[in-house]
């Protein structure tokens, strides 16, 4: 057994196994039936979120502009605030107990084994930092397309449809879109996978990346499938209020790590310290 005092040992990437166009739908499917063996910790995570997105929305009522970017943004860290539904999937895989005592856990253990296993601990923050960081990129380009090339200012949902979608001159809303594109690929290529393999395996954040792409390359297709199911159900999340997100969250966070174990073989990569004991 590997000393988890070691960093993560320097491999070549994990394979990408062979999967079916399909195999998206079934991952929905299969977070469906997460939620249902426990709807309360699932659901609760929705709660969360939809409960942050009117917050955002209370602040920046008046802003339309930020409040499009920031929910926007929000996609993209979407990948680290789902990391306990992940440990959820695994716990449920494993036949352990699901509870708050497991929640907690995922967000604080690995303070708990930050000596133990400093590279681990140290390659799950650094992922979620760059997520960060390019949320906030994008929060900032966002923000600052709209305000720049918008006609008039943009304060409510009608003036972003007047000034923005139907932009009687130019093309603003075109390029929101063209940028916010450019910018999304990447990062969903570089996220797909990563959280849901750091967080099961003793791999570095340059590992964790590169698989994520791999699998991206390897089935390019169905997983611009998959990234259009994500869009779509987080935009109907989104524009039902949020009340939507309650439902979307917890789904695709489920199904998210169901497409991690379809699509990387980990058989020959080390555990990440078990959140057992502590």
């Amino acid at each position: 057994m590997p000393n988890p005092s070691q960093a993560p040992q320097k491999t070549s990437l994990p394979p990408i196994q062979a999967i079916e166009f399909d195999q998206p739908l079934k991952w929905l499917v299969m977070g469906w039936k997460d939620i249902a063996r426990h709807p309360f910790w699932s659901l609760s995570h929705g709660v969360v979120m939809a409960a942050a997105g009117l917050v955002i929305t209370v602040i920046a009522h008046d802003q339309f502009w930020l409040l499009v970017s920031a929910m926007t943004g929000f996609l993209v860290v979407a990948p680290v605030l789902a990391t306990s539904l992940y440990a959820m999937s695994r716990a449920d895989e494993r036949q352990e107990k699901v509870d708050s005592a497991l929640l907690i856990k995922t967000w604080t253990g690995w303070q708990l084994h930050a000596r133990q296993d400093p590279a681990g601990y140290w390659s799950l923050i650094q992922f979620g930092l760059l997520l960060a960081l390019a949320g906030t990129g994008w929060v900032l380009t966002s923000s600052a397309l709209i305000t720049l090339a918008a006609s008039q200012p943009i304060h409510s949902p009608m003036d972003f449809i007047r000034y923005v979608m139907l932009a009687p001159e130019g093309y603003l809303f075109e390029i929101w879109l063209a940028v916010g594109g450019l910018l999304a690929a990447p990062i969903f290529a570089s996220s797909v996978v990563s959280m849901p393999l750091l967080l099961d395996k003793r791999v570095t954040v340059l590992q964790a990346v590169m698989t994520s792409w791999k699998a991206v390359t390897t089935h390019p297709r169905i997983l611009a499938f998959w990234a259009f199911l994500i869009m779509g159900f987080a935009a109907l999340g989104l524009m039902s209020l949020f009340l939507g997100l309650v439902f979307v969250v917890p789904m695709l966070g489920h199904a998210s790590w169901h497409a991690y174990k379809d699509l990387v073989d980990t058989r020959h990569l080390p555990d990440r310290l078990s959140f057992e004991g502590l």
